[in-house]
């Protein structure tokens, strides 16, 4: 497997500058971009089946949100929001010169993609929401949260790669080498064993959620995407508990009037590494 190159960029915050990496696949100096952007507890590297296939083609980046990956860890962890990681993308766009940008997005990835391109002046001009859109099942979201931030150490990459397994069912099914390659990157050194790659702090932001607040962001959202002019496509995990059926047909039907394809198999969220998943998002783009 060709390795992808890591790269930086600074980022501002209220208090101060970040460094977020970014994982570049394909030709430095393609001006055809297709940025990857993963999910809330995930980090770029979710992307590399994918990178590889699409790098024939585009110069593919793959960012780790702040606190996550080989990015840097925020000071005051409230700011692990969405309004925060477009801020950071819009200087990780600025850096990349793209003559034309697509934006794949999982679940949190694909939020921050939607607020991204329903900015005035963006230059998103093809967005793919794979299992997300602007109403998340408050059940789910109450699942997410009973995990972040919470898990142990681990002895080995093989004890860690279980535990994922154990609160990632809605990713569907693996080999066990899908699996250790989607894993891997998940875990740093610690000072004994492995550690999970993320700061446990974002879930301080996910402990505040109310039903209130999950209704008023849901309003922003529908509103964001109504604002949308480019082609959508929404990728929905058959058995998602976080996009539900009815949520992916009001998508279909208003504002851009997304394309929506059900993924056979899969809850929440679509790994994107199985063949028949990675060539939706091919075709789209």
């Amino acid at each position: 497997m060709t390795e992808p190159r890591l790269n930086t960029v600074q980022c501002l915050h209220p208090q101060g500058l970040h460094r977020m990496a970014y994982w570049e696949w394909g030709e430095a100096d393609n001006p055809q971009v297709v940025v990857c952007a993963h999910g809330l507890t995930r980090q770029g590297r979710d992307f590399d089946t994918l990178a590889q296939r699409l790098a024939q083609r585009f110069r593919v980046v793959c960012p780790d949100v702040v606190g996550r990956g080989q990015s840097d860890w925020l000071d005051n962890p409230m700011l692990y929001q969405v309004p925060q990681y477009v801020s950071d993308m819009v200087a990780l766009l600025a850096r990349l010169q793209a003559r034309e940008l697509s934006w794949v997005g999982t679940s949190m990835g694909g939020l921050i993609g939607l607020g991204l391109a329903a900015l005035p002046g963006s230059p998103v001009q093809r967005l793919v929401l794979n299992d997300v859109g602007p109403r998340l099942e408050l059940s789910s979201l109450q699942r997410i949260g009973a995990y972040v931030g919470k898990a142990p150490g681990f002895d080995s990459l093989e004890q860690g790669a279980a535990y994922l397994r154990s609160i990632s069912p809605g990713f569907g099914e693996h080999t066990p080498e899908q699996w250790l390659a989607l894993s891997r990157p998940m875990f740093k050194p610690a000072q004994q064993g492995l550690r999970l790659h993320y700061d446990p702090r974002i879930s301080e932001p996910w402990a505040a959620l109310t039903p209130e607040w999950v209704q008023a962001g849901e309003a922003q959202l529908w509103a964001a995407y109504d604002a949308l002019r480019i082609p959508v496509l929404v990728l929905r995990g058959q058995q998602s508990d976080l996009l539900s059926a009815e949520t992916a047909q009001a998508m279909a039907s208003r504002g851009p009037q997304a394309q929506v394809v059900e993924l056979p198999d899969v809850g929440h969220a679509p790994t994107l590494v199985h063949a028949e998943q990675m060539a939706w998002v091919e075709n789209f783009l």
